[in-house]
């Protein structure tokens, strides 16, 4: 049995301020709405420096000290996607939209008054929780499921 798979690795970064999250309405059809900014790691790249990059080219905003807070995984052909957590309330330079979609401050209290992605609150639940490490989509009977460890 071979222990090598075919890997996707991606980050994503919850940047808040004492009240709001910094979150992107995002217009790809996949994965449509508010979510977190964040993307593709480059071959070579260090994991940190892909966060680092990613949100600078989707915000216009440098983080610092992103803190590694959790991993989503899920099945793709071949292997898995992997996304690498992060969290800071560290930040300089002036926010910016993208290509990927508009950037906005929504505050805590007004999370269930936008349209988020299906799982961000699975998401947010492993990014914020202490004693949650792993956010993993199973499927079990031809049926996606999600598993918060």
């Amino acid at each position: 049995m071979s222990r090598t798979e075919t890997v996707e690795l991606t980050t994503l970064c919850l940047v808040q301020s004492e009240d709001a999250y910094l979150l992107q309405n995002r217009i790809k059809e996949d994965w449509k709405g508010y979510t977190l900014p964040g993307g593709h790691i480059e071959p070579g790249e260090s994991i940190v420096d892909g966060i680092v990059r990613e949100i600078k080219e989707e915000t216009g905003l440098t983080i610092l000290n992103p803190k590694l807070c959790g991993v989503k995984q899920f099945p793709i052909e071949d292997g898995r996607y992997i996304v690498f957590l992060f969290c800071t309330d560290q930040y300089e330079g002036e926010l910016k939209s993208s290509a990927e979609g508009d950037m906005h401050w929504v505050k805590k209290t007004d999370l269930t008054s936008v349209n988020l992605v299906n799982d961000f609150n699975e998401l947010l639940q492993v990014m914020l929780d202490d004693h949650l490490n792993e956010f993993q989509y199973v499927i079990e009977d031809d049926q996606w499921r999600i598993v918060l460890k």
